[in-house]
């Protein structure tokens, strides 16, 4: 089994326990008496668990190796699970929701860190490399460049199997609510209990396809344990030093804020216009199982808009329109509208993610892969608390649907910070702007050379 089938099947075991949770993640705590205030709050929880261990997580991974934190994330993932499905209040679903704040600090950064640094070592990635700091920006100075098209090829193939793996899940759990096959089970409960099970799978299979050459990292837990802080330490200086990484690092708390629309409300607004959770967890299934599906086909379009367009042009416009489509959600006043808006939300869902990722992978060097990785979640997750808290106090004071459209405007703000360019490529337009001035100065002569100054050279002037 190659590289990339080894990713692609460990990326499909990673995500079809998860979507199996998502069409009663939300469904669940209501069902056994949480408002949506209260399940704001227990959610919360896993936000500020991840702010507290996203970056250590992602310095161990990069100190220690990706293959034992990835196993170790499904460890604990299998804890969170069992915990959520026997859980029976707000304190129960917090301390689920606290393990997960885990299982996601974790698992954050490993998988597609390992994939992406054995595609180098190997040669596989055009010969190019993605490259760190500098050296690794794009062709035009900005976010991204050209330089990791073929890495994007392979995320996004990923982003495919991710979106088939999740769609196979909320078919699976849509089936399972409808039928009912065991009736002395709460029938929402069931499907985190076959998470739980294909976790173990997952574990099993990642010892044995995951393979990493650690000879190059610290040898023991203990070195791993000492290198990393020297490992954040870095990661947190090359996030200050560059205002790219800057950028990439904000757009996951504007992302964060916003997934709350389109993850958690989703099926609460559907129990609301179907009169009933039961009901809404059926058709969540297959309503859940199509987007990702949609979301999959949406992935396959990267290498077709990188070819036509840069990837801070695709993401840009990914983010406006993921934004609007999750208003519309809120806007919508049956069913049919609200499904139909919730499937233009995952038409770009994972596109934007894979462009996203490769930016980022752009920025960086092997040596900080994970940890910048973990930076963008750790920005992400505790704006999805803050999320979580607010668009839930929003949908119980006044609606759902309001709620909704807060989430699709946040989500939407995130697309100018994809503009950032990095210093060295501000100061080289405005090292080409002066040469250009010169030029011109010498050619043109007279006493109203301003009127063929560059602009960009003028607005210096004036500094």
């Amino acid at each position: 089994m190659n590289l990339r089938s080894r990713f692609w099947t460990l990326s499909a075991l990673r995500w079809l326990p998860t979507g199996l949770i998502i069409p009663v993640h939300a469904l669940l705590p209501l069902d056994r008496g949480l408002s949506i205030a209260e399940l704001g709050a227990a959610f919360a929880v896993q936000g500020i668990v991840v702010l507290c261990l996203e970056l250590p997580t992602g310095g161990f991974a990069d100190a220690m190796g990706r293959k034992p934190v990835f196993i170790a994330s499904a460890v604990v993932a299998l804890a969170s699970y069992v915990m959520f499905a026997l859980a029976d209040s707000v304190l129960w679903f917090a301390l689920a929701s606290g393990l997960t704040g885990v299982f996601r600090a974790l698992d954050s950064g490993p998988l597609n860190a390992w994939y992406v640094d054995e595609m180098i070592d190997t040669g596989m990635n055009d010969g190019r490399g993605l490259g760190g700091g500098a050296a690794g920006k794009g062709d035009d100075g900005g976010i991204g460049g050209g330089r990791g098209k073929s890495v994007a090829k392979g995320l996004s193939g990923a982003g495919t199997i991710t979106g088939l793996s999740i769609a196979a899940g909320a078919v699976l759990t849509g089936g399972i609510v409808a039928w009912n096959p065991f009736p002395s089970m709460d029938r929402l409960a069931v499907p985190i209990w076959l998470a739980a099970a294909l976790t173990l799978v997952q574990i099993t299979v990642t010892m044995l396809l995951m393979n990493e050459d650690r000879s190059a990292r610290v040898g023991r837990l203990l070195g791993s344990v000492k290198a990393t802080p020297r490992t954040i330490a870095d990661g947190a200086r090359l996030m200050w030093r560059s205002p790219v990484l800057r950028a990439l690092v904000a757009v996951e708390v504007f992302w964060g804020f916003g997934m709350i629309g389109f993850e958690t409300l989703m099926p609460i607004r559907l129990s609301e216009v179907l009169s009933g959770p039961d009901l809404a967890g059926s058709v969540m299934g297959p309503v859940s199982a199509a987007a990702w599906g949609i979301s999959a086909a949406g992935a396959l379009t990267v290498p077709l808009l990188l070819r036509r367009l840069s990837m801070v042009t695709v993401s840009v416009a990914l983010r406006i329109v993921q934004g609007g489509t999750v208003i519309a959600m809120g806007l919508a006043a049956g069913p049919i509208g609200l499904i139909i808006a919730f499937f233009a939300t995952y038409a770009v869902h994972t596109a934007a993610g894979a462009i996203y990722e490769t930016l980022l992978h752009d920025q960086v060097g092997s040596r900080h892969r994970a940890t910048a990785l973990s930076l963008a979640s750790m920005a992400a997750q505790p704006a999805g608390s803050v999320g979580a808290v607010v668009l839930g106090l929003l949908a119980t004071g006044a609606s759902t649907g309001l709620a909704l459209v807060a989430a699709g405007v946040v989500l939407a703000m995130a697309a100018p910070l994809f503009l950032v360019k990095a210093k060295s490529a501000v100061k080289e337009k405005s090292r080409k702007a002066g040469a250009e001035w010169e030029e011109r100065k010498a050619h043109c002569g007279g006493p109203n050379l301003e009127s063929v100054r560059p602009v960009a050279d003028r607005r210096t002037s004036r500094r």
